[in-house]
């Protein structure tokens, strides 16, 4: 979206990929897949109820942790495979929309990364990186889904307990 979307942008989003400008209240909420990237500002209680998925946000005044709701997600740094995917997804945007803060972040590339923020559950982190251990020890599809769905269940810091 080339321009600003209102209040509750992506709710309950499980697997779309979207860029904006910038959002209202609570967007992100109850979010269980996709990916969102964020190119500006954000109203209060972002990714409240979030548990899966990732956003980027774009934290150019560097108080977005004061409009997230820190309840069940972390606020991470780029991985090198996250700055490959948020490139590609704003150099689309770009392509789509002719956004000019699209153009301003990619000509500024390396600047820029410095102020994108990973919006993660922790949940789904925690998921993620059980996955990656169970295809490091050999398996792989759902042999290791199901290995990392074993590690998780009894993981005392998952969010619903045990």
């Amino acid at each position: 979206i080339n321009g600003i979307a209102g209040e509750r942008f992506c709710v309950r989003n499980s697997g779309v990929r979207a860029v904006v400008e910038a959002v209202g209240d609570h967007c992100c909420e109850y979010m269980t897949g996709g990916r969102v990237v964020i190119l500006g500002s954000t109203g209060r209680n972002f990714a409240a109820g979030m548990s899966g998925g990732v956003a980027y946000v774009f934290d150019k005044n560097g108080d977005f942790n004061t409009k997230c709701n820190p309840e069940m997600v972390s606020l991470d740094s780029l991985t090198s495979e996250d700055e490959t995917e948020l490139k590609e997804m704003i150099q689309k945007h770009f392509e789509y929309t002719a956004s000019n803060v699209a153009e301003k972040i990619l000509n500024n590339w390396d600047k820029s990364l410095k102020n994108f923020i990973k919006v993660i559950p922790n949940d789904y982190k925690r998921m993620i990186e059980n996955i990656k251990n169970a295809e490091n020890s050999g398996l792989s599809g759902d042999d290791a889904l199901m290995a990392a769905f074993e590690a998780n269940k009894s993981d005392l810091a998952r969010v619903s307990g045990n």
